[in-house]
C-alpha cells in the first residue's frame, strides 16, 4: 500500500495508486450548499486535499483527464453538469509571510496574488484573448485586470482559497503581548478597518457573479479572521458545523481498519495484532466530531497516515504516537492560558473525564472578544479550542447544552504540558521531576516522586492563589510528571467495574519488552481545615505521627480499599500486567503519605 503522507495533490494520489478515502460523492452536496462556502477544520485535517479535488474536478484544462482521475471514484459514475466547466484561481494564504511591518505584510500578500494571477495567465492563455496586466505593487489591480479579461468570454472562475486565516492567526498570537486597547498592532492594522486583508476580500466579493467568481470555496481553521473582516466578505455560507460536511475530511473507523487488515496480512502477523493496532489508533487518533447530528467520530487523517506508513514499512508501531511536525501548535494553548480565565479552563481540561458545557459554539467571534475580560463568559475560549482541534463535540446534555471534550490521547498532553510549564517555570526543575517519575515506573519507588511534589508543586500551590487548586490538583501534579505516551497508554479515567480509577499507566502492547511497570494510583485529599491544622503546623509533624493521625488513617484505608479493588479488576482485564499499585493521601498542599499494594492489607 502507498500512503500519501504529506501529499495533498489529488491528481498525484488518484493516478499514482496512493491510498485514498473517496470523498468525491460530496461534490453534489457542496454544489447544493451555496456558491460561496466557508469550511473550517483543525490543522492537518485534509482541507488542502479537498481543495485539490475540487480544482481537478472543475478545471476546464483537466477535462481530458477526468476519466483517469475520477473514473474509478464515486463521482466518476455520475458526474454533475458543472464538471470541468471553470477556470480555477487558487490562493494559498499559508504561503504569505507573517512578519514585518504592515507595508511588508501587504506586499507579501500582493506578491502571492500576482504569482497566482501569473500562473492563471499561463494556464489559460489558449482561452483568454485579452491581455491581463500584472501590477507588481497592487495584486488587487491584477485581479481586476483578470476579471475584465474573463468577462469577454462565456466562462466563469471557481475561486479556491486555502488556509485563509493562516498568516493572520500568526499575527493574532503576537497581539496578546501588546496592549489590548492598542489599535496599531500588526493584526488590527492588517485585518480590520480598511486594512489590506479586508480590502482584498472586498475586491473578491465585488468580483462574484456573472463571468467573474461564480463559485468560491474557502478553508481555514477558525472563524476569527472572517469575523473581523465582517462586511469585507459577508457572502460566505458557514458549513463547518453542517452534518452533511462531517465526513468531507477525516477517516472513518472502517477505513482505518481496512488498511490495518492489509498491513497485518502483508506482515504475516497474528490476527491479534489487528485488534491491538486498531485499539491503539482509536485511542490516540479517533474522537473528532464536527456536528451534533453526526453519528460517528472521525480520525485525524494525517496522523493516521503517519502511523500506517510506519507500520507498513517496519511491521511495528511507531515509537511515538504523535508526529511532532503535526502537533497542534502549543502556542494556541499558551495563548488561551494567558487570557483572563484561560488558565482555569486549561487546568480543568487536564483533569480526568473533563467536560465543558456551553449553549452553542460561536460561529462568529473576533479577536477583540478573545482578548477582553471574559470572566463571566467562557464561550469564546471553548469555541476557539474547538476550532483548533483541542476540543471536540460530545453529546448534548439533558438540559440541551453542548458538551465538549478532549478528542483523544494525542491532544491530552497539550493541556498536561501547559499546566506543568505554568507551575514549574525552571526547565531544570521539570527535568528533576521527570527523573523522579522514571524512578516510579522503572523501579516501583514512589518516594522520590512524592518528595518532589511536596518540595516543588506544593510550595508553589501554597504560595500562589490558584483559583483551580483543590484535591484534583494533587492528581494533576502526578499526571504532569508521569505522562509518557511513548511507553504508556496514559489514562486517568480507566473504568473498572463501573468505577473509575484515579490514574493508570498501562504499558503499550508493543512496549512490553521493556523492563518497566504498569502503574495504578488512588488519591485521597484532606484539607487543612478538616485536619484542624495550619500549614505551618502540618509541616512540623513527624512522618510517623502524620501517618497515625485518625483522619489520615481513615482516608488511607479508603484509598487502599479502592486501589485493591481496581488492581484486581485490572489484573483480570489485562493478565499480562506487571502492576504496581499505590494509595496516596495528601494533607492540604503541605504533606503526603503513601502505601504500595504489596504492603497493603487485603
Amino acid at each position: 500500500m502507498k500512503f500519501p503522507y504529506g501529499i495533498s495533490d489529488f491528481k498525484e494520489i488518484a493516478t499514482q495508486g496512493y491510498f485514498y478515502c473517496d470523498r468525491t460523492h460530496m461534490i453534489p452536496v457542496i454544489e447544493d450548499a451555496g456558491k460561496s462556502i466557508l469550511f473550517l477544520r483543525p490543522r492537518r485535517f485534509g482541507k488542502s486535499l479537498v481543495l485539490s479535488m475540487l480544482e481537478n474536478y472543475y478545471d476546464v484544462l483537466k477535462k481530458d483527464q477526468f476519466g483517469k482521475m475520477f473514473g474509478h471514484l464515486k463521482i466518476g459514475k455520475n458526474p454533475t453538469p458543472l464538471r470541468n466547466q471553470y477556470f480555477i484561481l487558487k490562493l494559498d494564504f499559508s504561503c504569505i509571510g507573517a512578519y514585518g511591518s504592515t507595508d511588508q505584510l501587504q506586499q507579501f500578500m500582493m506578491d502571492h496574488i500576482n504569482a497566482r494571477v501569473n500562473s492563471f495567465i499561463t494556464d489559460y492563455k489558449d482561452f483568454i484573448q485579452d491581455q491581463i496586466t500584472i501590477h507588481p505593487q497592487n495584486g488587487l489591480a491584477s485581479i481586476n485586470s483578470l476579471l475584465d479579461a474573463v468577462k469577454q468570454i462565456d466562462r466563469s472562475i471557481y475561486l479556491l482559497i486555502d488556509e485563509y486565516d493562516n498568516f493572520a492567526n500568526e499575527l493574532m498570537l503576537n497581539k496578546k503581548n501588546s496592549n489590548k486597547d492598542d489599535h496599531t498592532d500588526a493584526y488590527t492594522l492588517f485585518v480590520k478597518k480598511d486594512g489590506p486583508l479586508k480590502t482584498l476580500f472586498k475586491a473578491l466579493k465585488a468580483g462574484t457573479g456573472g463571468n467573474g467568481f461564480d463559485r468560491t470555496f474557502i478553508t481555514g481553521v477558525s472563524p476569527v479572521v472572517m469575523s473581523d473582516i465582517t462586511s469585507g466578505y459577508n457572502i460566505a455560507k458557514n458549513k463547518y458545523l453542517d452534518h452533511r460536511f462531517h465526513h468531507l475530511c477525516g477517516f472513518t473507523s472502517s477505513e482505518v481498519k481496512n488498511c490495518l487488515e492489509k498491513i497485518v496480512a502483508d506482515c504475516s502477523m497474528e490476527r491479534s495484532a489487528l485488534d491491538t493496532a486498531s485499539d491503539l489508533m482509536k485511542t490516540y487518533y479517533n474522537g473528532y466530531r464536527f456536528s451534533v447530528k453526526a453519528r460517528d467520530y472521525l480520525y485525524n487523517p494525517t496522523l493516521c497516515l503517519y502511523f500506517l506508513e510506519e507500520f507498513r514499512d517496519n511491521c511495528e508501531f511507531p515509537r511515538k504516537m504523535l508526529d511532532e511536525n503535526l502537533a497542534v501548535d502549543d502556542q494556541k494553548i499558551e495563548f488561551i492560558s494567558d487570557l483572563p480565565i484561560g488558565e482555569k479552563i486549561i487546568a480543568k481540561l487536564s483533569q480526568k473525564n473533563a467536560i465543558l458545557e456551553i449553549s452553542e459554539l460561536k460561529e462568529r467571534f473576533g479577536i477583540a472578544e478573545l482578548l477582553k475580560d471574559m470572566s463571566k463568559d467562557q464561550h469564546f475560549i471553548i469555541s476557539y479550542l474547538y476550532y483548533m482541534g483541542a476540543l471536540t463535540l460530545g453529546d448534548e446534555s439533558i438540559s440541551g447544552e453542548l458538551s465538549l471534550k478532549i478528542p483523544n490521547l494525542v491532544i491530552k498532553p497539550l493541556y498536561i504540558d501547559r499546566i506543568r510549564n505554568m507551575l514549574l517555570f525552571d526547565p531544570s526543575i521539570r527535568d528533576e521531576g521527570r527523573f523522579a517519575a522514571k524512578k516510579l515506573y522503572q523501579t516501583g519507588d514512589m518516594q522520590p516522586l512524592c518528595d518532589f511534589i511536596v518540595d516543588h508543586y506544593f510550595k508553589i500551590l501554597s504560595n500562589r492563589d490558584y483559583a483551580w487548586a483543590n484535591e484534583l490538583t494533587v492528581k494533576t501534579a502526578f499526571l504532569t510528571l508521569l505522562y509518557n505516551d511513548i511507553l504508556y497508554i496514559m489514562d486517568s479515567e480507566t473504568e473498572i467495574d463501573r468505577h473509575y480509577t484515579d490514574l493508570t499507566m498501562i504499558i503499550r502492547p508493543d512496549k512490553r519488552r521493556f523492563q518497566i511497570f504498569d502503574v495504578l494510583i488512588e488519591f485521597k485529599y484532606i484539607s487543612l481545615k478538616d485536619a484542624k491544622l495550619t500549614g505551618e503546623a502540618a509541616k512540623t509533624i513527624d512522618q510517623t505521627a502524620l501517618e497515625n493521625m485518625p483522619c489520615i488513617k481513615t482516608r488511607m484505608a479508603e484509598a487502599i480499599g479502592q486501589a485493591k479493588q481496581y488492581s484486581d479488576g485490572l489484573n483480570k482485564k489485562y493478565p499480562e500486567l506487571r502492576l504496581k499499585s499505590f494509595a496516596v493521601v495528601a494533607l492540604g498542599f503541605d504533606r503526603m503519605c503513601w502505601k504500595q499494594m504489596s504492603s497493603l492489607s487485603p
